[in-house]
């Protein structure tokens, strides 16, 4: 069982490491039950600096977490640490950070091409 988001964009969050209201980190909040954001070319700032702290976060581990995923369709934090080379307690964190990049490249994609981006987030 899994929390989805729908609308403009579609996906699903990662399970125990995003938040169904991850997408406030973009710069719009999301209404209770379920969350739903509208982000148009307005916001286009907000979620392009939401996407570079992103990108600064992670660091040089994009790159690592890019190739990791590119060949595994799961993981678990124990195997995506020893890939990463990195303490197991760090991954969580560059977890959420990549799960939120990718829902923030996802938003600027359909704002770019549509002129703006709705859709709902499942809660919690």
């Amino acid at each position: 069982m899994g929390r989805y988001y729908s609308g403009d964009i579609e996906g699903k969050f990662w399970f125990g490491v995003q938040s169904s209201d991850d997408a406030d980190f973009f710069g719009v909040t999301g209404q209770p039950t379920y969350l739903q954001y509208g982000f148009a070319k307005g916001d286009l700032l907000e979620i392009q600096s939401g996407i570079a702290k992103c990108l600064e976060v992670l660091g040089e581990e994009k790159s690592k977490l890019d190739k990791f995923f590119d060949d595994n369709e799961s993981y678990s934090t124990e195997e995506l640490s020893v890939d990463l080379n990195i303490p197991e307690e760090e991954t969580d964190k560059l977890l959420e950070w990549y799960a939120r990049l990718q829902l923030g490249n996802k938003i600027l994609e359909c704002v770019e091409e549509h002129g703006e981006c709705h859709f709902e987030a499942e809660m919690y």
